[in-house]
């Protein structure tokens, strides 16, 4: 696998939207399309990745907000892991497993050529197919590590801002209710 390149097995026209595209319409791009995520490209630049997890957490920040009035690239996160076409499949898939992701955008002198995922690696090599489970299961034990701590920094109260009472989190010293808490 050490010999295969990413671009003998990478996507080469994945799917893509600009970066004034509103969110509602990546969302029914990403369902038509049956995918995951989403890349911001302008003029053939990358600028931005959008997945599903940040048009959720886009509707739970601005449950009111209208989705059509916010940008793609307003959500994007702002740094974007990438790799050349010419990194080896085996240090996709090392760089995926350090970092915790299932895609990568594949980028040269700044330009998008493709996409390669952990579904591109298990068609190319179905053997690692373990490693790939390992790699999930070592994604789903650090969330939840992250609920755990989660857990331990909540009580039950009134919380401080509204005066509701409930199960309360603790927010630049006061202890507040999730919905104080999502506004903040």
């Amino acid at each position: 696998m050490k010999k295969i390149l990413v671009v003998d097995i990478m996507t080469r026209e994945p799917i893509c939207v600009r970066p004034e595209t509103n969110v509602l319409e990546c969302a029914k791009k990403m369902v038509k399309k049956k995918v995951g995520s989403l890349l911001i490209v302008d003029k053939k630049k990358l600028v931005g990745f959008i997945s599903q997890k940040d048009i959720l957490w886009a509707i739970t920040k601005k449950p009111n907000g209208d989705l059509s009035k916010i940008r793609a690239v307003d959500i994007s996160p702002r740094k974007i892991a990438t790799i050349k076409p010419n990194n080896s499949v085996q240090e996709a898939l090392e760089k995926m497993k350090k970092l915790k992701f299932e895609r990568l955008p594949v980028v040269q002198e700044k330009g998008l050529v493709g996409m390669i995922t952990v579904k591109d690696i298990l068609n190319f090599n179905p053997e690692i197919y373990p490693e790939i489970e390992e790699f999930a299961r070592i994604r789903e034990e650090s969330e939840k590590l992250k609920r755990i701590k989660e857990a331990e920094r909540r009580t039950e109260g009134i919380c401080e801002e509204c005066g509701h009472e409930g199960i309360l989190f603790r927010s630049n010293g006061m202890l507040i209710c999730e919905s104080c808490r999502s506004s903040i």
